[in-house]
């Protein structure tokens, strides 16, 4: 039996949603008989690609940055941050198999995969309307308001909670995207393997949101905050403009067992205008992302340097936003 290997964003509802629907896709355009498994790609520090990843016989990357190797058979990406180096861009554009897609005009890599796959092979991508409309509310941070993203009543933000913030190897792979394949988001957040992982980690979220109202420090617009020292990095991206509205951006350091990580938001509720493309910022430190949010991975030993660079994110956000008055009075 022929095997595809599907390399995703790990730890990120956008990308195991890219992933479940780029399933349907293949099962339903290309072999609805090939097997399809799953495997979790994640930014750091160093080499993001061991060649040993792309041992299907097909191989495809869905909601992470491109891969020169002959051995990738499919890509999709919306990240402007999509390319390692020139070199990579340039193997890109030269590519001439049209399995290999990118646009950075999209909110989320899930309703890409929908839309490209539609126009390109006739995929009919409406049964999964619900999930393409959730990767991109969140992935997008179309909320309607931050109580919606931060108190997670909806099966959705649940699933977030849940896939941003297990622990155990392999999680998404081989439990999430398989029931996301299969079953609607409500039926998912109810099975007892997600009901049980799911309230352990909101207590824990819980726990976040009181820290970081301890520990945020909002001046000139700029909310900052450092909640290295609790071991890891994933907290939920909307609390900082839950607890602090008039925050216009934020900065994070971040740590876990794999990367020492620097966040960097923008408010969606906060109508200040932001002139301020963050990947641009991070790309300089060697990490990208979104105009509107993005991130750095450091090695996991280099608190210092992350706290550096942190640091001066933020003065140059505060620097922009102090301008932006000056140039409306």
């Amino acid at each position: 039996m022929m095997m595809v290997r599907v390399c995703f964003h790990d730890q990120c509802f956008d990308g195991a949603c890219a992933a479940a629907v780029f399933t349907h896709f293949y099962r339903a355009c290309v072999n609805p008989a090939a097997e399809l498994r799953y495997h979790g790609l994640t930014h750091r520090a160093g080499q993001l690609f061991d060649p040993r990843i792309f041992d299907g016989d097909e191989n495809a990357i869905v909601d992470f940055k491109y891969s020169s190797s002959d051995r990738l058979t499919w890509w999709f990406d919306h990240h402007q941050s999509a390319f390692l180096t020139e070199a990579d861009a340039e193997h890109f554009r030269r590519d001439t198999s049209h399995r290999k897609f990118y646009d950075p005009s999209f909110r989320s890599c899930t309703k890409f995969i929908a839309y490209i796959t539609r126009q390109e092979f006739g995929f009919d991508s409406t049964p999964l309307q619900e999930l393409i409309d959730w990767a991109d509310i969140i992935d997008g941070a179309q909320y309607p308001d931050p109580q919606t993203a931060v108190e997670m009543r909806e099966p959705a933000t649940q699933l977030t909670l849940v896939i941003e913030g297990a622990r155990t190897k392999g999680f998404v792979a081989d439990v999430i995207i398989p029931e996301l394949i299969v079953r609607p988001l409500a039926e998912i957040a109810a099975l007892p393997v997600i009901r049980q992982t799911f309230d352990q980690l909101y207590q824990r979220h819980l726990e976040f949101i009181d820290l970081i109202r301890r520990r945020g420090q909002l001046q000139d617009g700029v909310l900052f905050f450092d909640v290295a020292d609790q071991g890891r990095e994933g907290f939920n991206k909307f609390v900082p403009y839950y607890l602090f509205p008039g925050a216009v951006y934020n900065v994070a350091v971040s740590s876990s067992e794999e990367r020492t990580k620097v966040a960097v938001g923008s408010n969606p509720w906060n109508a200040t205008p932001k002139t301020i493309n963050l990947a641009t910022i991070c790309e300089r430190y060697g990490g990208g992302g979104h105009a509107k949010v993005a991130a750095i991975s450091l090695p996991p030993n280099d608190l210092r340097r992350a706290r550096e660079v942190a640091q001066q994110i933020v003065a140059e956000l505060r620097a922009d936003l102090k301008a932006g008055v000056g140039n409306r009075e």
